[in-house]
């Protein structure tokens, strides 16, 4: 039913508009039961939409927070949003959930209508170097907090930055390998346009030179004419396959292969077994995240670790007004990540 207001629930519920606007407010500690079952009743039946914009226009503060995700098809980014909504919940907040599919003109959409919806808070999981699409919205008022990416020279006042330290969780992946014996290590992670693969990548390759394993010596796959490196969060995995079959097909193949993040090595680990081999003894596999399926997986995947639940509570406090971390860089909270051995890496095959 449209139109219905406050007072409308007012007097159906025979109470005042102040124990509605406490029952919606979750001041309920001095109510009593029968009444504030008799309000919710009526809020359902006439089927009572409290206006968000009004709400945050009388408290001050923003009731609901955005989430823009590239898409929770990836089990990364379904974590984060389970602990984002965990996070706001124990402080009285909701969260509005989108998919951009890392598509800059989406994101910028969304934010846009979340922002016309009255939300002022937003976590944004965009790692592109350039956020200018959406910095007009933080002059303006906008608190934005970038997930998974780290601060940039030209970022805009206000915002803040929450990620795992991806240069140092590539290096810890690179001397394990080499700790192993591996000196021919493919690195598998499509094109390198944003801020978090830039950085896995130099913190592999710091890693391998410190072994003596020249740049140019590296195996990278950015693409191919079967994979142009456009694959979205869902195609990760068939990403990871792709690569790992025209890697094991070539004349010199790699004996280990490091993917940017899991679900990609999870496709690599198809791949290996398809090329009619095992993972963890002919080719080692190892991935970045420790999602719930790196465990699950068999053999079980060797990852990166991010504190997922700790960096979601402190973006949370960042649009909640405490924007204070581990490690504060500039406007960045930079969380250390975790090495997890597990099965799939092994000493190569002599």
């Amino acid at each position: 039913m449209a139109g219905i207001t406050i007072l409308d629930v007012a007097r159906a519920a025979g109470v005042s508009t102040s124990t509605v606007s406490n029952l919606l407010n979750g001041r309920t500690g001095r109510m009593l039961p029968e009444t504030r079952e008799r309000v919710e009743s009526t809020i359902r039946e006439l089927g009572y939409r409290p206006n968000r914009a009004a709400r945050q226009l009388r408290t001050g503060k923003p009731q609901v927070i955005g989430l823009v995700v590239p898409s929770v098809g990836n089990p990364y980014w379904g974590a984060l949003a389970r602990y984002l909504e965990a996070a706001a919940l124990t402080e009285g907040y909701h969260v509005l959930l989108c998919n951009s599919e890392r598509d800059p003109d989406r994101e910028r959409q969304y934010v846009d209508e979340l922002v016309s919806d009255g939300i002022r808070g937003i976590v944004l999981c965009s790692s592109l170097p350039s956020l200018e699409h959406v910095s007009g919205l933080i002059d303006d008022g906008l608190r934005l907090v970038a997930f998974d990416r780290t601060a940039q020279a030209d970022d805009p006042a206000g915002l803040v930055n929450v990620s795992v330290d991806n240069t140092i969780g590539a290096e810890l992946m690179g001397e394990h390998l080499v700790s192993l014996g591996h000196r021919r290590i493919a690195f598998v992670s499509g094109a390198i346009r944003s801020v978090n693969r830039t950085e896995r990548f130099e913190g592999f390759l710091r890693a391998l030179e410190r072994a003596g394993i020249a740049r140019p010596d590296v195996v990278t796959w950015p693409g191919s004419s079967a994979a142009d490196g456009t694959f979205g969060d869902v195609e990760a995995a068939e990403l990871g396959r792709v690569a790992a079959t025209e890697l094991l097909a070539g004349p010199n193949p790699p004996t280990a292969i490091f993917a940017v993040n899991d679900m990609t090595a999870i496709g690599a680990c198809r791949a290996v077994r398809d090329a009619g081999m095992e993972v963890g003894r002919d080719v080692s596999v190892a991935g970045f995240d420790d999602i719930v399926l790196a465990e699950l997986y068999s053999p079980r995947l060797t990852t990166v670790r991010q504190p997922m639940k700790e960096m979601a509570a402190a973006a949370f406090r960042a649009l909640h007004g405490s924007a204070e971390g581990p490690t504060s860089q500039g406007s960045s909270l930079l969380f250390r990540p975790e090495l997890v051995v597990r099965d799939s890496t092994a000493a190569p095959v002599a």
